[in-house]
């Protein structure tokens, strides 16, 4: 291990509880230990994934959220006796590793329930609410403490919640927590005084207009969270450790508009700002609170509670950092945090702990890899939330991800063996094959390190003279270390497993390839041509990430094509100062499923604040020596002049050979996707080979 990790891998306490060192896996929805979406019951895969994190020397594991109410069936967690019994034999497995665990509840979301197309209906419509209402209640699951608009549907307002429905969330706290506490977990977190969930929007003046009680002044806005702790308190007694994930500034201007890490972006605080922070975690102290799980934001900026790649490293640092001094209670930071980083903070006594979460989902042996000092060796997050949070929103619709995607949050992207069970494994094959891989992009790679993994004999053939394809180009950005991190990381799999790579060799015929058992096609894609007068005058866009320079003395630049590649190279370029226009033919930049919505709120909040040009709903129709010429939403025939046009419209698989009885295509030579797609589309066919 580095020298300047070793703070980390120290003991400390959560009131009377030892944790044996300040690696603190946090909490991720989807991976609570009783069912995410569905009447709860023992997790055991979930669990599973706990077992082997713990066993890998984390120090404390929470997992993700439990309701304190079952969404679907809408019965109180407390009363499920059999949950609690498969809890407690677990405990005494999960205990042997020296790690602790604490389970987290909530309240609920309020207004930023992720509300779908299906929920809206049911929310909207009396009949069909009240036919639905026994097995889930919309209009409950999106209570809040005031009528408010819904973070994700214009079309939904939510109800408050009655106070006779917070006194039954208050008690089932309590008695949730000590069912808890029998069954051998060792504290609990309440979710949440952050983030902009239901706990926080009481906590917040510009979500709570109440009269009574729980409304108006601080104390009481923070009334409903206080006296949560008490309820826990009383069941359990004072020794059992109860945590608050705590956002320390709320960072929000609005609803629906948050605040960029930048110093251009000054603002009004509209939820909870740093001088009301320290007010507020005296309160939490005094009411009995053991811990502060930190960060900022709110679902309005969710971009600081789920950090993307756009987000400074150690984002939430500076503030979690600056509140340390006004509470006596241990702080944990979360945020994009470096190992560095956060080893200094402990040593120098500014945090208690390091907060980590979807790390464990990419690699969840990371921190014995750190311990071992093969650092090298750990899958790295990218910070792309392509499966871990695969929940996106745009223009006129609400969360546009499907149900199954809703079903398996925190799977991830890089690695499908995570909470997966037993289906995707790697086992050895009882029939090794010597196999031909034509690409050695990402999903050329993939292929190539599950089958070796299962005992074939692997052989990749790649045109250029470098590995990683079209995914370098990708990479190309400042603000993509991690992406570089991951093509270093497939680079050394390939090296440790053996796999032959024969550079600067393009397979035009099949016929070359007959010594093998099975052929590979990941020859990727190639860019789709814009159908217009002029088009030949742009450069397209994985021309621009090759060489950036390429531009550096145009001023104007303009981007046909507003989605993620699009956006991200806009982003680029007004980060570089140039002038930006992005021309999108659809009614929203970032329109689609598998576009993360704390990914795209960032950049759709950047263009704002730099107030780039952005038109939707634009068809361009000829591009000039001078001006792009498209026809806008109200069918005027519109000219915006340029230095530079790029094209960024998609790409169409461009397989080198068809799918045969001995030859399989994957990844965008068979269907142009996102990294996910590539990656899980390789991994299932290295199973099958």
């Amino acid at each position: 291990m580095k020298e300047e990790y070793k703070s980390l891998f120290t003991p400390w306490k959560i009131g009377n509880l030892e944790i044996k060192n300040r690696i603190v896996l946090c909490p991720m929805g989807g991976t609570s230990l009783f069912g995410w979406m569905k009447p709860s019951s023992f997790n055991k895969i979930n669990a599973d994934f706990f077992l082997e994190v713990a066993k890998n020397n984390v120090g404390l594991v929470i997992p993700g959220i439990a309701p304190i109410r079952d969404m679907i069936g809408r019965r109180w967690l407390y009363k499920n006796e059999k949950m609690y019994e498969d809890l407690k034999t677990y405990m005494e497995e999960f205990h042997k590793t020296g790690a602790k665990l604490f389970v987290q509840l909530t309240a609920g979301f309020g207004r930023s329930f992720s509300i779908t197309k299906a929920l809206e209906l049911l929310h909207e419509n009396k009949v069909l609410g009240t036919l639905a209402k026994p097995i889930i209640d919309a209009k409950y699951l999106t209570a809040s403490p005031s009528e408010l608009p819904c973070r994700w549907d214009d079309k939904v307002k939510c109800r408050a919640l009655t106070i006779e429905e917070i006194h039954e969330m208050i008690e089932a706290f309590g008695l949730t927590a000590k069912k808890l506490k029998d069954a051998g977990v060792d504290g609990v977190e309440v979710h949440a005084v952050h983030e902009g969930y239901l706990l926080d929007q009481f906590a917040t003046k510009y979500t709570n207009f109440r009269k009574d009680e729980y409304g108006g002044s601080l104390e009481n806005r923070l009334r409903f969270a206080v006296e949560i702790c008490k309820s826990i308190k009383k069941a359990c007694g004072d020794d059992f450790p109860v945590s608050v994930r705590y956002s320390v500034v709320s960072k929000t201007k609005g609803f629906d508009s948050g605040a960029l890490p930048e110093e251009g972006d000054s603002y009004v605080e509209v939820g909870r700002d740093f001088e009301e922070s320290k007010r507020v975690v005296k309160i939490l102290e005094e009411a009995g609170y053991d811990m502060l799980n930190c960060d900022n934001g709110t679902y309005d900026a969710w971009y600081w509670a789920h950090p993307p790649v756009y987000m400074p490293n150690n984002c939430n640092l500076k503030d979690v950092e600056a509140i340390k001094p006004y509470t006596k209670l241990p702080v944990v930071c979360a945020g994009k945090m470096e190992l560095s980083a956060g080893s200094e903070a402990v040593k120098e006594n500014k945090i208690d702990a390091v907060g980590v979460a979807r790390q464990f989902l990419a690699d969840p042996d990371w921190v014995t890899k750190v311990i071992e000092g093969k650092e090298e060796d750990i899958l790295p997050c990218i910070r792309c939330h392509n499966y871990c949070f695969a929940m996106a929103h745009y223009k006129g619709v609400p969360n546009d991800e499907s149900m199954a995607d809703l079903n398996h949050m925190s799977r991830c992207a890089l690695n499908p063996s995570t909470r997966t069970g037993d289906s995707y494994k790697i086992k050895p094959t009882d029939t090794p094959k010597s196999i031909a891989i034509i690409g050695g992009g990402i999903g050329g790679m993939e292929v190539a390190r599950v089958a070796s993994l299962r005992g074939h004999k692997c052989t990749i053939f790649e045109k250029t003279n470098r590995l990683g394809g079209v995914f370098n180009e990708a990479a190309n950005f400042d603000f993509k270390e991690a992406d570089k991190v991951l093509l270093k990381w497939y680079e050394h799999q390939m090296k440790n497993l053996d796999v032959e790579i024969k550079f600067n060799q393009e397979i035009k015929d099949v016929r070359d390839l007959v010594q093998y058992d099975k052929i590979v096609v990941a020859s990727g894609a190639v860019a789709k041509i814009l159908p217009v007068k002029g088009s030949e005058r742009c450069l397209e866009a994985v021309s621009y990430l090759k060489d950036k320079d390429v531009l550096k003395d145009k001023k104007k630049i303009v981007v046909i094509g507003g989605g993620l590649t699009g956006c991200e190279i806009a982003y680029d370029l007004s980060l570089k100062g140039k002038e930006v226009v992005i021309i999108e033919a659809l009614q929203d930049l970032m329109v689609g499923r598998g576009l993360p919505f704390p990914n795209t709120s960032y950049l759709r909040d950047y263009f704002k604040l730099h107030k780039t040009e952005v038109h939707l709903n634009a068809k361009v129709v000829e591009i000039t020596d001078k001006e792009v010429v498209f026809i806008d939403e109200k069918q005027n025939r519109v000219s915006v002049s340029y230095d530079s046009v790029i094209s960024s419209i998609g790409y169409k698989p461009a397989p080198t050979f068809e799918k045969g009885n001995n030859i399989s295509v994957i990844g965008d030579a068979s269907k142009v996707g996102n990294l996910r797609n590539v990656i899980w589309g390789a991994y299932e066919l290295g199973l099958r080979l």
